[in-house]
């Protein structure tokens, strides 16, 4: 389909809470899944909110395979989640890196549970329920929040722990979402 810009922080609609999909199956989900992978395959990002690209709906992508900017990530296979449902399964958090598409540049430690249920709906409405843990579920989380209007810079305790990517890691390609 196409690639879509991405709006960056301070753009006032990534801070709205997106609405729930009800058209299953319908051309214009189709349309927007097919540019949201495009988009996220293009800037070489792992996830991606509908409300990044500017479509204020309840649906995320992601996906972890031979990313050259997450060369150590385990896999997290390809995912299109409709209206999740996240649900800590313990109170355990760790603090690691992230980055965004929709903040360029910049890296950020926050603090993620690290096992998790999410639970919603694939493009077709069948049902999606997987327990994860690792990076796998700071990606779900870190997607998730998009749909509340929440960017990673609001989750993190230590702004000493934000910074420019390439000054924070001056030996990697600066890595977002």
């Amino acid at each position: 389909m196409s690639v879509r810009e991405v709006l960056r922080m301070g753009d006032v609609r990534l801070l709205q809470r997106a609405e729930p999909i009800t058209n299953f199956g319908s051309r214009e989900l189709q349309n927007l899944l097919a540019d949201m992978r495009d988009t996220m395959l293009a800037l070489d990002g792992v996830g991606l909110a509908a409300p990044q690209i500017g479509i204020q709906l309840r649906v995320v992508i992601f996906e972890v395979s031979k990313n050259p900017r997450y060369p150590d990530a385990e896999a997290v296979p390809q995912t299109v989640l409709i209206n999740p449902i996240l649900t800590p399964l313990s109170e355990a958090m760790e603090e690691d890196w992230e980055g965004c598409l929709s903040v360029p540049g910049l890296r950020g430690r926050v603090p993620r549970y690290t096992h998790l249920r999410y639970q919603g709906l694939d493009e077709k409405g069948g049902v999606i329920d997987r327990t994860v843990s690792g990076f796998h579920a700071r990606v779900v989380q870190h997607e998730c929040d998009h749909l509340d209007g929440i960017l990673y810079p609001m989750r993190i305790t230590d702004m000493r722990q934000f910074g420019f990517g390439d000054v924070l890691f001056p030996n990697q390609n600066g890595q977002d979402e």
